[in-house]
């Protein structure tokens, strides 16, 4: 073998060795990942190619590396970039889609728009997307709400989920939250007072309404689960705001008392069609164990507490009502 021979072949061992050196430098460099020891959350959506991703991610030189080297898409989702991660091990992260979880706030809104906003401000799903599932009577039926019962699916809590869940999956997880809510004991206690679970989530919205005090809150249950029985109206506040369609209104006037709505109790007896909210947990546990006592009335207090004085007849009701309109007056308010 000649001499020339062997220095071909030497070279060319070397060119070999120095390209895997060199491939293999690139794809165990570490990938930036942030602030030493916290790392990066990267989001990718499925609008983003690698080019925005190479912008969104700011991994700068190392995205190109990953992008020449690996040249594939990565799944959607969040993911969570280590200070110790390697080219490679981001590249298994991505195709695997091994995304990191996260917190999900489902907050007690009053409208399905409102709702559907809070949370694809959190999620990769668009408002529109949610919102159209949520007010769509085919797609609320097919799980056994109505367009106007669906409110009570929700069970407001901060759940664990990933980032890129679609409307469907999601829905399915609050459908088992909701499930896991309602166990065997409050069931039998919402037929107890003769409601189904739509309708202790309709009465718990409106319990909300009335006070943010949660200590308060089965007193007033009480006092909507005696109107019922005798057959009274509800005549609850939060309900004609809710048909006025303005919850910021201080005063209920006679003008708003005539609105013609279903969700008016001062006109239409018995619950209104769904809930004007999602029912926190203390209103829904509030309906289930409320207070037992036989006061029929209750009027705001005339110091602005955001709690009630409670009454028996109307009598002691409207000497009530004439002390709080008194204070509504001193301050203002109209």
């Amino acid at each position: 073998m000649s001499k020339k021979f062997l220095w071909l072949i030497g070279i060319l061992v070397a060119i070999v060795a120095g390209a895997t050196g060199f491939t293999y430098s690139l794809i165990s460099a570490k990938a930036p990942s942030g602030d030493e020891g916290l790392g990066r959350l990267i989001y990718i959506d499925r609008d983003d190619n690698l080019d925005s991703l190479k912008a969104k991610s700011e991994l700068g030189w190392r995205w190109d590396i990953y992008n020449k080297v690996f040249s594939i898409h990565p799944r959607t989702g969040r993911y969570h970039v280590l200070p110790e991660m390697t080219c490679l091990q981001l590249y298994r992260l991505l195709r695997n889609g091994t995304q990191e979880p996260m917190n999900l706030v489902v907050p007690t809104a009053r409208t399905m728009d409102k709702l559907a906003s809070v949370l694809s401000q959190s999620l990769m799903v668009d408002s529109a997307e949610i919102a159209q599932a949520l007010t769509d009577s085919t797609y609320c039926a097919d799980r056994g709400y109505t367009t106007a019962t669906i409110p009570a699916l929700f069970i407001p809590n901060t759940y664990e989920v990933y980032w890129d869940i679609p409307v469907d999956k999601l829905v399915e997880r609050m459908e088992k939250e909701n499930n896991r809510f309602w166990t065997a004991e409050r069931k039998a206690k919402a037929e107890a007072i003769g409601l189904t679970h739509e309708q202790v989530a309709t009465l718990a919205s409106i319990v909300d309404e009335e006070t943010a005090n949660d200590a308060e809150k089965p007193m007033i249950a009480g006092l909507y689960l005696n109107r019922l029985r005798i057959g009274m109206n509800l005549q609850a506040d939060p309900t004609v705001k809710f048909a006025v369609g303005d919850f910021s209104l201080r005063r209920i006037l006679n003008k708003h008392l005539l609105v013609e709505s279903p969700y008016n109790t001062y006109r239409v007896a018995g619950l209104p069609p769904g809930p004007i909210r999602i029912a926190s947990i203390a209103g829904l546990d509030a309906v289930l164990n409320h207070a037992e006592h036989d006061f029929l009335y209750m009027c705001a207090k005339e110091d602005f507490s955001g709690t009630h004085n409670f009454a028996r007849t109307l009598s002691e009701h409207y000497a009530n009502a004439r002390r709080y309109v008194r204070a509504l007056n001193e301050r203002g308010i109209r």
